[in-house]
């Protein structure tokens, strides 16, 4: 194996990227893209079809959804590796030293006559139609980076699983690059990155029907609250059990949704007062999506929540505050006269004169920092 793959293979297991999705929430989300899967060859990518309830969606329904393929790949760095209850016993896979391996399922049905199509299915059927359905070792123990993994990325036509945490920017170009569809779950501030946003901009991605959720992952890690600080707040922290609660999950996908077509209906008004301008852009600031005015055609700076509510045909997505890109849209940065009087009002954030940051005065005169904004235009 090269050593720049040695090099990324050391650095990834270093990373905490196992964290298992549970099947409710996947049911849950997929029922409403049915369709997209008929005479489709499903890849995950990221999953160990002994653990992952990704694979085991697939599997169970693989004749409801008219799955042309389903295809699940498994690298042995996953600490998880054989530690939990198995989806079925592959007695000479589980004697050897943990490989990596895949399994393709191009046929599932009711193999063991209990009238009844389910995962027990699935193992028989790995078992004795090893030509319809197989479970194979990979040559090389690496991630969806492999070679062996790209090519059956060629192969798929839809992409579905819980990408590592660590690699999520390069998951994502990995899949655009091939020009793939996909599903996959990742943090509602994704919608912030340079890689991301310009994708969403261009609608080349969106997200899917449940936005900004917490979700409840099964991990191999000891749940400790140092260890999962970057993960979970402490009212979440279970010392008992190996489960982990994340907030602002978001999913993301390029299939197309009745959802992202409905209309956000707009009831108020724009009034000065309600709406203040901020100081350094010709914008006003609206702090709750569904307060959208229904009368102002200028630009508008809006919290991220709204990609949860945007129809592409009724609003242009501008821009982006962010402190780096809006070194590239500031007529002019903090003042320190706005320094002094954020100070005064008794606020505590950490900020300085002449950094990028947009502000504003409330109708009582509050000096505003708002958190994280996108600058969007209502078509006429």
């Amino acid at each position: 194996m090269p050593k720049t793959i040695t090099k990324l293979l050391a650095a990834w297991k270093a990373k905490k990227d196992e964290f298992y999705t549970q099947l409710p929430d996947i049911d849950k989300e997929l029922r409403h893209y049915k369709e997209h899967f008929k005479w489709k060859t499903v890849f995950c990518n990221c999953d160990d079809p002994y653990e992952s309830n990704f694979f085991k969606y697939f599997a169970s329904n693989f004749n409801f959804l008219w799955l042309k393929k389903l295809i699940a790949t498994w690298y042995s760095t996953s600490p998880i590796a054989f530690t939990q209850l198995p989806l079925f016993e592959i007695n000479w896979l589980e004697n050897e030293k943990p490989r990596a391996y895949k399994i393709e399922i191009n046929e599932v049905y009711d193999a063991n006559e209990d009238w009844a199509v389910n995962l027990a299915d699935i193992e028989h059927l790995l078992k004795t139609w090893k030509w319809k359905n197989k479970l194979t070792l990979l040559k090389w123990d690496w991630d969806f980076r492999s070679e062996e993994s790209i090519n059956l990325l060629k192969q798929s036509d839809i992409i579905v699983t819980n990408p590592p945490f660590s690699l999520f920017r390069e998951y994502v170009a990995q899949l655009m690059k091939y020009e793939k569809k996909f599903l996959i779950l990742w943090n509602m501030n994704a919608i912030t990155y340079r890689e991301i946003f310009p994708l969403l901009q261009r609608n080349q991605i969106w997200t899917w029907y449940w936005f900004n959720m917490s979700m409840v992952y099964k991990t191999p890690y000891e749940n400790t609250l140092e260890q999962n600080r970057k993960f979970v707040k402490s009212k979440w922290y279970d010392p008992d059990k190996n489960f982990i609660k994340v907030p602002s999950v978001n999913r993301y996908t390029n299939l197309d949704t009745q959802k992202r077509h409905e209309d956000l209906i707009l009831y108020k008004h724009y009034n000065p007062e309600e709406y203040p301008k901020y100081d350094n852009y010709n914008a006003i600031n609206v702090d709750k999506v569904s307060e959208i005015p229904c009368d102002y055609d200028w630009f508008i700076w809006v919290p991220i929540t709204f990609f949860d509510k945007y129809n592409p045909e009724q609003f242009d997505i501008i821009w982006q505050w962010q402190w780096n890109l809006y070194r590239e849209l500031s007529d002019y940065w903090l003042s320190q006269q706005f320094v002094d009087d954020y100070y005064k009002s008794g606020q505590k954030w950490s900020i300085k004169a002449d950094h990028p940051v947009l502000w504003y005065y409330d109708k009582n005169h509050i000096p505003v920092i708002p958190y994280m904004r996108i600058i969007i235009r209502r078509k006429k």
